[in-house]
């Protein structure tokens, strides 16, 4: 591996790994990919420097992530934040329904991660976004 791999490098699982932000229609089509980032990136700093967060805002789109993202604000929706025993009623049936609505968004990142040569890159880390957005392509093109 070069130097540049460094920051995609995680001494915990011997991996490099790689944060890419998605985006999926209601059906839990990919409509998106973000270019790559490193693994150690957080889910919503990601959000904000791809400019997702302030778009759906200004857009006035609601979107449902996980807990990940809280703090983003806007038009974000997450769960409930606590343990499972802690939250009443109302708010156990809130993130049921939440669950459900995401739900459809992770089958766009399974979709994703289907591809083998996504799971098993062996090659520079610089090339990861032009993969993941020729897989996106490939994707778009033979699900129409």
């Amino acid at each position: 591996r070069i130097a540049a791999d460094r920051p995609f490098y995680s001494g915990k699982h011997k991996k490099h790994g790689m944060n890419v932000q998605v985006i999926a229609d209601p059906f839990g089509r990919l409509l998106w990919a973000s270019p790559a980032m490193p693994g150690a990136v957080h889910d919503i700093r990601a959000a904000r420097e791809h400019g997702i967060v302030g778009a759906l805002a200004e857009a006035r789109i609601k979107c449902w992530a996980d807990k990940g993202y809280r703090g983003s604000g806007g038009t974000v929706r997450i769960p409930y934040w606590g343990r499972w025993e802690i939250l009443s009623p109302g708010q156990k049936a809130v993130n049921r329904s939440h669950a459900k609505i995401r739900a459809l968004g992770e089958q766009a990142i399974a979709t994703l991660k289907s591809w083998r040569l996504l799971r098993k890159l062996r090659c520079s880390t610089s090339r990861i976004t032009s993969l993941v957005q020729a897989v996106l392509t490939l994707h778009l093109t033979s699900s129409e």
